[in-house]
């Protein structure tokens, strides 16, 4: 039996994502680069050799469950301006026993079009109970999984913070009241459904960022773009290798 009310929330979501598209791509301009060099992307680790990269979309620990289209390679490219800023924070943040764990950076255009393929696909709810246990599925897309992402200008990274020993031989993860990627009120980086000192890690990362010139985007507590944008308006699809 044809289940009606699905068939109409996947029509929705569809012309959802078209509309919203259409409207990211008018404001948009893809790049002919095809290579991170064309694109003016550096590598983070010619300025930070040894800042901890945990770069989920080039393995399978993500949300899709398998390496992201684009990503050949566990590396964080940014626009220049922006690399230099990052490691900027992250010398400052040494000061005080601290350190940054990126999850993110530069993201392909063809990386962002592949989620937005899975968030289309109602059958496929593999990772439903780890990243958007509260959700429906159709939910994640616009405001958690757009067609167009800032990130594929090379300008915004996710990350979180991590407190180290005085040698910095030992660094663990500080604890941020949910995971990466958890699709949920809970990770927008105010909620009132974590403890306080989970919320007080969540705005001393902010603080360092903003410190910066990174804005937070308040619906994901990991998720900072670098403002002025250097390329406000060109996306990127050089592939990440």
């Amino acid at each position: 039996m044809i289940d009606r009310r699905a068939l109409w929330l996947a029509l929705c979501a569809h012309i959802a994502v078209q509309f919203v598209s259409l409207a990211g791509a008018a404001d948009n301009v893809l790049s002919s680069a095809t290579t991170a060099s064309e694109a003016g992307l550096v590598d983070i680790r010619e300025l930070v050799p040894d800042i901890n990269l945990d770069m989920r979309y080039a393995g399978a620990d993500n949300f899709v469950g398998r390496p992201i289209d684009g990503y050949s390679a566990a590396r964080c490219l940014l626009k220049s301006p922006v690399a230099h800023a990052l490691a900027d924070v992250e010398r400052e943040l040494r000061r005080h026993s601290l350190r940054l764990k990126i999850f993110d950076c530069y993201r392909p255009a063809r990386a962002v079009r592949h989620f937005v393929r899975w968030a289309n696909d109602a059958g496929e709810q593999k990772s439903k109970s780890r990243y958007y246990p509260n959700l429906d599925k159709s939910e994640l897309l616009g405001d958690y999984i757009a067609p167009v992402s800032g990130h594929s200008r090379g300008a915004t990274v996710d990350l979180t913070l991590q407190q180290c020993d005085r040698r910095a031989t030992a660094c663990r993860a500080l604890d941020m009241g949910t995971d990466f990627d958890f699709f949920d009120p809970r990770a927008h980086t105010d909620s009132a459904q974590i403890s306080a000192a989970q919320r007080g890690n969540r705005h001393r990362l902010r603080e360092a960022m903003h410190a910066a010139g990174f804005q937070n985007y308040t619906m994901e507590w990991w998720h900072y773009r670098f403002e002025p944008e250097p390329s406000a308006e060109i996306l990127y699809d050089v592939p990440i290798e």
